[in-house]
């Protein structure tokens, strides 16, 4: 179900497709995406959630061990380096979706709050990094935490990342070590 969808919302985009198109696709009855999903933007928020995770376990992207692990990291620019490929990894990932998901928030008030809600996760995840550079004494002397998370929160956006990803055709790996260096010139102190 959760693959007709993407496929259709990728051909389509949000807007044309109809339950009743990801029922036919998906060979279930229209009734039974209802049940599992209970809107169109069940569905979407599904299909954006597992893009994120990178499977279908109901463990939140904070939670998952490699995030905590991170966070604990002693280091700050290995904490920054194995965010930055943890990001270029979510939004890879969640690129051709998050397109639907703008283009939807535009026109339909379910889509624009799950964009919103989408939004205020990813802020919560990004400032547990700026917190633990903050707590590890590690962010640049004239930088606040909320400033750092602030950084954080633009430069690890999905928006960025379709600049130069998708839009400039930078290879991923290129993005993933522009990010980690961005971020470190950014947040770090100067040793």
């Amino acid at each position: 179900m959760i693959e007709a969808a993407q496929c259709l919302f990728l051909e389509r985009g949000y807007g044309a497709t109809t339950i009743e198109a990801i029922s036919e696709l998906a060979d279930v009855p229209p009734a039974t995406l209802y049940r599992l999903f209970s809107s169109k933007s069940g569905i979407l928020k599904a299909l954006v959630d597992v893009s994120i995770v990178g499977d279908e376990e109901a463990v939140p992207m904070a939670n998952r061990p490699e995030i905590r692990t991170l966070l604990a990291e002693a280091d700050p620019r290995s904490n920054l380096v194995g965010f930055a490929r943890i990001t270029a990894e979510v939004n890879s990932r969640v690129a051709p979706l998050y397109r639907v998901l703008v283009s939807a928030a535009g026109s339909d008030a379910d889509a624009a709050a799950l964009f919103e809600e989408l939004t205020r996760q990813r802020q919560t995840g990004q400032r547990l990094i700026a917190r633990s550079l903050t707590r590890a004494g590690a962010l640049r002397p004239e930088l606040g935490e909320r400033d750092a998370a602030d950084l954080i929160h633009a430069l690890m956006s999905p928006e960025l990342y379709q600049l130069l990803v998708v839009d400039r055709h930078w290879k991923s790996e290129r993005y993933e070590r522009w990010l980690a260096n961005t971020l470190a010139d950014q947040l770090l102190a100067r040793e």
